[in-house]
């Protein structure tokens, strides 16, 4: 409704409505998408140079052609943009001043100075737009009663305005809850659940699993009791082996719904194949290596691996520049006859969540699928890393939940331990504590793995610090 006070959003919310029917309907052709990429790019540049006082510092230097396909050596004449410019500039990094936006947000701080990040309407039509007509090719196969449940990390937070924004535009009641809230509680929430019903669920992998959890100690069946078709998982790395699980769990379908920070805001969200879409429209994608940041090349799948970096292709409070996200992906090419034709992004975890097992590197994303990818019935897991007698890494998985030991599964699961990383695997049982929840405030593996063979770093610190507070 606010674009009634605002024509000018309303203009951009048809212009861009349009683009982004199109796009799905497959109207868009590799040259057309990249002369779009590539005027849009060199806008962002000229305006952040133009309006923030960092960029006009970073930037002065740099030249870009008029017009033409952008080049490798015009990329490389721009200067990355890094968390830690973030962390330092602050305010200096706005485009745009604070009363110019809408609404304030901010990183967490858990791990680092929390940093600046206002939203102005240009950023959240240009965001919200996208998951609005990707999102409907989700929740569009589960007819019109549903109601939607969004539970997010915190108020300063933009989960519960984003999602409650675009599943308004769909026409989805929406119900915000936050079970960590002393106003609200794991048991209100789950009663909410149950008496709207609540049919959808947007949260962290880590909540959905803890709300299982509850339910099962307050006597509940998380099938028979709640009405879930689908949960929107977001927020922490989500294997394809921990979905299945979530969604046997809840009788319903668990989705990697969306790949996005607080700072880059929507960089990926899931569609109606289940695949995590990239958003080229509105967000120019480089994948590089990320010790010598040189463009990484594709395979012969043409599917590249590395950091990803990024820039918004939309002028609003706090566009980014080669902002390096710090993150792992997999960058497959678009397929035919995909729900959307554009690239997907598998998202591996963070460059600095990568582990090395007897000289084996492995992502947190391979790591946890092939811990998890036949397992079934669990209601939390952790990870923990040794060494054996003879010195060699040693991985124990521990499960807590309904899982029995005989289970083949584990048995499959520790031979493919063996001859994929060349690493013993223990399977033990156990209650991980609360430090498993806090993977979208800290890191996957500051939550998830408890490495012996080093002494805890910063962020394994602050996680048992939070899951102390929240115990």
């Amino acid at each position: 409704m606010f674009t009634v006070y605002h024509p000018e959003s309303a203009e951009l919310t048809a212009r861009l409505w349009d683009q982004h029917v199109e796009l799905l309907a497959g109207r868009w052709d590799p040259r057309r998408l990249a002369e779009h990429q590539a005027e849009l790019f060199r806008t962002t540049v000229s305006y952040v140079r133009e309006r923030s006082t960092f960029y006009r510092s970073r930037l002065a230097g740099v030249r870009l052609a008029d017009d033409g396909p952008l080049t490798e050596a015009e990329l490389a004449s721009i200067p990355f943009t890094s968390k830690a410019d973030l962390r330092e500039a602050q305010f200096d990094l706005l485009s745009r001043p604070v009363p110019a936006a809408w609404i304030f947000y901010e990183t967490t701080g858990t791990t680092g100075a929390a940093t600046p990040c206002p939203r102005d309407n240009v950023d959240s039509v240009h965001n919200n737009t996208v998951l609005t007509e990707y999102y409907r090719t989700v929740f569009g196969r589960f007819g019109d009663a549903q109601v939607i449940g969004v539970a997010g990390p915190s108020e300063l937070h933009a989960t519960g305005d984003t999602f409650g924004d675009v599943c308004r535009n769909l026409g989805l009641a929406v119900a915000k809850m936050w079970p960590h809230s002393p106003m609200i509680g794991f048991p209100r929430a789950l009663e909410v659940m149950r008496l709207l019903p609540v049919t959808g669920l947007f949260c962290t992998p880590g909540m959905a699993l803890a709300l299982a959890k509850k339910a099962r100690e307050s006597g509940l069946d998380t099938r028979a009791d709640f009405h879930l078709d689908v949960l929107m998982l977001t927020g922490e790395l989500a294997s394809p082996g921990l979905l299945a699980n979530i969604g046997e769990l809840w009788g319903a379908t668990a989705h990697n719904a969306l790949y996005a920070s607080q700072e880059a805001s929507v960089l990926a969200a899931v569609t109606g194949d289940g695949s995590l879409s990239t958003a080229p429209l509105i967000n120019y994608y480089e994948v590089v290596d990320p010790v010598t940041l040189a463009p990484t090349p594709a395979d012969a799948s043409g599917v590249r691996q590395g950091e990803l970096v990024v820039t918004n292709l939309y002028q609003g409070a706090k566009p980014l520049v080669r902002y390096r996200t710090g993150d792992l992906v997999r960058m497959y090419p678009a397929a035919a006859g995909a729900a959307a034709p554009v690239p997907t992004l598998e998202v591996l975890g963070r460059v600095r969540d990568e582990l090395v097992l007897n000289d084996h590197p492995v992502t947190g994303y391979d790591l946890e699928n092939l811990l998890l990818r036949h397992v079934r019935g669990y209601l939390d897991y952790q990870v923990v890393l040794d060494r054996g007698t003879t010195g060699a890494d040693r991985v124990t998985l521990v499960l807590q939940g309904d899982v029995d030991p005989t289970d083949p599964a584990l048995a499959a699961t520790v031979e493919d331990c063996a001859r994929e990383l060349g690493v013993e695997l223990l399977v033990s049982f156990g209650d991980p504590g609360a430090i498993t929840g806090t993977g979208a405030m800290v890191s996957w593996k500051a939550a998830r793995v408890v490495d012996r063979r080093s002494p805890d770093d910063h962020e394994t610190r602050v996680a048992h610090a939070l899951a102390a507070r929240r115990a």
